[in-house]
């Protein structure tokens, strides 16, 4: 279909865009997308009307763009001219800001930084982010900066992660996080240091656990590590517990970078000795191969960080894929619950803001970040929807992206020369739940994941006197479900955690 509308007129496309079926029309918005012709570009300006359409039919176009693998700077000029100066839904504004953000980052990854509209789609985000007066706008925007990934923004998020507010640091600090190790300087370190030894003020544990990450999974140094193994002595159990399951997972991944060095400081008994590692939380962190092949490894992790009173404060999944010393997070999805101690009477250590009671989630797709979902946000809202729940799934992402899309013309030494085409397809579809009733002192959540996977491969030979095609079509189907329990109603908390995966057709 994407290669049909790559010979298409404008007004072909148009009239198809036009006349499709309600229930087809997001696919054909995709594949137009994908195709990035002139016409297909200049069809979609047509059609699209920011102002009129179904916010899900924009949030497709939106994401088909932000997933494309080889955008062009039209693309983003089309993205930027639909999102500015418009009264938008606040759903199709979110999403366009983080889907600029991944538009930039990838015409930068293919040496474009120089383009015009790159430089106007940066300008846009700094410009939102300068001027964005609540909290949750401004972690939109940061969301958007850790999507493009410039070196030229580590200050201004390094800025938000020391002195914004607790939902603000943390996204500057996860946005932090996604940037190569090449790019985590000297003075990136130096300000995680300040935020997890809380040197300055007092942080949010999400943020400090997240800053002692950053410093453990790019080329530590002997010093960080024992720093931060001897400070988690002092911090209170949930925390700790998490913290050296971490360190213990890193000494476990042969292609963990602090490997070597944690092995080393583990020669110490006066760090490695049952009374440091015998931390009695019930968080978890675990992190394990799926497939392991000379040039890809794939690894699937779980982390778990509970309250002292036994609540999910934040569960996050992750589906990576390294190769040669890349990684791509093919899929992680994060559940954060807050404020829920308020609800069962616990204190607040003194100085600790009390949160807002908030529960949410936010997801990355093949190194794309989406815009985060909230369940329900204070009392109330969370009130109405436990009493008015429809029981339905609330959907993350869905559509179809164009993956790959390689063309490359090889010559023979005979003087032939022979035209290679790859194109690869996802249909993704994924969901997830979080349902928390009072009355049983219950929470469940569940993500369910299902994806399959188009590649289609040609070598063509073409010359006067011969020709010959090479072709194989691979197609490939898979389906996860992860679902949690959790019964806080006795002590100790009562947890089922059950990852479920289908049999995966391959053809």
């Amino acid at each position: 279909f994407i290669q049909m509308l790559r010979s298409a007129k404008k007004r072909d496309v148009l009239q198809l865009l036009r006349r499709a079926p309600e229930e087809m029309l997001p696919f054909v918005v995709e594949a137009a997308v994908a195709a990035q012709s002139v016409a297909s570009l200049a069809a979609l300006s047509d059609f699209l009307d920011f102002g009129k359409k179904p916010k899900s039919l924009l949030e497709k176009f939106l994401y088909a763009a932000a997933f494309s693998p080889r955008p062009s700077g039209e693309l983003l000029r089309l993205v930027l001219d639909k999102l500015d100066g418009k009264q938008l839904a606040p759903e199709v504004q979110e999403t366009g800001i983080v889907a600029v953000g991944s538009l930039v980052g990838k015409l930068c990854q293919q040496k474009l930084c120089g383009l015009q509209e790159v430089e106007r789609g940066v300008e846009t985000i700094l410009v939102g982010l300068r001027g964005a007066e609540e909290d949750s706008k401004v972690v939109i925007y940061l969301l958007a900066l850790g999507n493009a990934a410039l070196p030229e923004t580590i200050p201004t998020l390094l800025d938000y992660a020391e002195e914004g507010p607790t939902i603000v640091a943390t996204a500057a600090t996860s946005a932090l996080q996604r940037f190569p190790t090449r790019h985590i300087s000297v003075e990136v370190k130096r300000a995680m240091r300040r935020i997890f030894h809380e040197k300055r003020k007092s942080y949010e544990k999400t943020c400090r656990l997240a800053a002692a990450e950053i410093l453990l999974d790019n080329e530590p140094s002997p010093m960080d590590v024992i720093n931060i193994l001897l400070a988690a002595n002092e911090l209170e159990t949930e925390m700790a517990t998490f913290l050296l399951l971490k360190v213990q997972n890193s000494l476990r991944a042969d292609h963990h970078p602090a490997r070597k060095i944690m092995k080393d400081i583990m020669r110490d008994p006066r760090i490695n000795n049952y009374n440091f590692f015998s931390k009695a939380g019930i968080s978890s962190s675990f992190s394990g191969p799926l497939t392991v092949t000379q040039d890809l490894l794939s690894t699937f992790g779980l982390d778990l960080l509970f309250l002292e009173g036994g609540f999910l404060r934040k569960s996050v999944s992750d589906f990576s894929l390294l190769s040669h010393g890349q990684r791509l997070r093919a899929a992680q999805v994060t559940i954060e619950a807050q404020g829920m101690e308020s609800m069962l009477g616990e204190n607040f250590l003194e100085g600790e803001e009390e949160p807002e009671l908030m529960a949410g989630m936010s997801a990355i797709f093949f190194d794309v970040q989406l815009r985060p979902i909230v369940f329900f946000q204070g009392y109330t809202d969370l009130m109405a929807k436990v009493l008015l729940s429809s029981g339905e799934p609330t959907s993350v992402v869905k559509g179809n992206l164009l993956l790959m899309d390689h063309h490359q013309v090889i010559p023979l030494q005979s003087g032939l020369q022979v035209a290679i085409k790859l194109q690869g397809g996802l249909g993704l579809d994924i969901s997830a739940d979080m349902d928390l009733s009072i009355w049983e002192q219950e929470l469940k959540t569940s993500i369910n994941a299902r994806g399959s996977l188009a590649i289609d491969f040609q070598a063509e030979l073409d010359a006067p006197f011969l020709q010959a095609t090479v072709r194989s079509q691979t197609e490939v189907e898979t389906s996860i479900h992860f679902d949690t329990i959790l019964r806080f109603s006795g002590s100790p908390v009562l947890m089922c955690l059950q990852l479920k995966e289908e049999q995966v057709p391959y053809r």
